[in-house]
């Protein structure tokens, strides 16, 4: 770009003959454009929507991995820390109850440490506390060296290990030259395998192809992106759109609470969806999904038309922290059905378990998507986010940040959806 500055007259009339160099580019790419790009953004946004070239009330949702500027050799894993840190508090046991026998008058029972958690001061402690009672005693050679070891190295370590799931922040991985990047399987592979590569998981809403919304996460996955998203496009144009299109990578019930509760209509698909349009899903008189229910008694119908009661509920929590309620039913007579050989395998009588509320989500969300508005919706959706995509992939070929931090990484998606969009009126 400071080469063109000087030589490409388009760049050097765009520019009044202003001759930055590359650092002053780069500085007022990466530290400037911070907490204002999006303001910018928007702003273009709105004048393309005043023109007629698309529409904030109604977008079209999706996301897509890009990979960050970062060495895909140089990782963390959650789980390898987690198993590390079991080992240290295994060893600390072990040697704890090493002690014990040894010297069980002086280490009674109630004075034995809660490894349940364990940190670097409580570490240094417990072998501080062993040595004292092991002083003077003839011990083993292995555990004498393994105590010098753990003295030296396991509170430095577990100090390492809590430093990094402070970084982890709830992910799973993370990359020692990115940290705010998270590994995540891609498709790019030639062979069409998966790869493992860290990146970061951008979301667009886009309108008439253009795009309308962006936001960068650092989740592997779709679905738990959407709200904050959607809160995005508020912050930006002072109320959500009026109506949400995506795949069924969104569909949860958090998701569809969400839109009920903002009065977004939301064309928004759910798992199984196309597999329960299929005869083989309808004629299966076995599945859950077609037994039927009596709202009025509160109970389900097994194949054999006998009655399911409702025997308790339960509650539990998404990662999201997302509470869900679900209730449990049960056949009163399964032993000498004659149906029990598709129907029910384990011992006793079957039960199944139910959420009613994402069972009406669902069922609102069906009703929307086989719909004429809901058919065209399903129509209009690959060809609004997946063409974005690929021209910003493929055309422009976009495949890799060039920044590193998730700051940073914000402002070049934003740069790169302005561009489209400007892109797109130049077409």
């Amino acid at each position: 770009m400071e080469d063109s500055l000087k030589e490409n007259i388009y760049f050097m009339w765009l520019s009044g003959m202003n001759m930055p160099d590359h650092n002053t580019i780069n500085r007022f790419r990466g530290k400037r454009l911070e907490g204002h790009l999006k303001d910018i953004f928007s702003a273009v946004v709105l004048l393309l929507s005043e023109e007629g070239h698309l529409s904030i009330r109604e977008v079209f949702v999706d996301g897509t991995k890009i990979e960050a500027n970062a060495n895909r050799y140089t990782f963390v894993w959650g789980k390898a820390i987690a198993t590390q840190k079991q080992k240290i508090r295994g060893q600390l046991e072990s040697l704890w109850s090493y002690a014990q026998n040894i010297y069980n008058a002086e280490l009674k029972e109630p004075e034995t440490p809660d490894f349940t958690e364990i940190s670097a001061e409580k570490v240094e402690e417990t072998i501080r506390q062993i040595n004292q009672k092991l002083k003077d005693k003839e011990i083993d050679k292995e555990v004498k060296k393994k105590l010098e070891y753990g003295a030296k190295h396991w509170p430095e370590n577990i100090r390492k290990y809590q430093s990094q799931q402070e970084i982890l922040n709830g992910r799973n991985s993370f990359s020692k030259t990115d940290t705010d990047a998270t590994f995540m399987r891609t498709k790019e592979d030639h062979m069409k395998n998966g790869q493992l590569k860290p990146c970061y998981n951008w979301q667009f809403s886009t309108n008439n192809q253009f795009v309308v919304n962006y936001t960068v996460t650092q989740t592997t996955t779709d679905t738990t992106k959407l709200i904050e998203h959607l809160e995005s496009h508020k912050d930006q144009y002072g109320s959500y759109p009026e109506t949400a299109t995506a795949d069924s990578g969104y569909g949860s019930e958090e998701n569809y609470q969400f839109i009920e509760e903002n009065e977004i209509e939301g064309f928004i698909k759910f798992n199984y969806f196309h597999k329960e349009q299929t005869r083989k899903f309808k004629e299966d008189i076995f599945r859950r999904e077609n037994h039927y229910y009596n709202p009025d008694q509160d109970c389900f119908y097994c194949p054999m038309g006998q009655k399911m009661q409702k025997i308790g509920e339960g509650k539990r929590k998404t990662s999201t922290g997302f509470e869900q309620q679900v209730s449990y039913y049960q056949a009163q007579n399964c032993q000498r059905c004659p149906l029990r050989w598709g129907c029910h395998k384990a011992k006793g009588e079957r039960i199944i378990e139910v959420n009613l509320n994402l069972e009406r989500h669902k069922q609102n969300a069906r009703d929307l998507l086989l719909s004429p508005e809901g058919i065209e919706h399903r129509k209009r959706r690959p060809a609004e986010v997946e063409a974005a995509f690929g021209n910003i992939k493929q055309n422009k070929g976009f495949r890799r940040f060039l920044l590193r931090g998730r700051k940073k990484v914000e402002i070049e998606t934003g740069l790169i959806a302005l561009a489209h969009n400007l892109s797109k009126i130049r077409a």
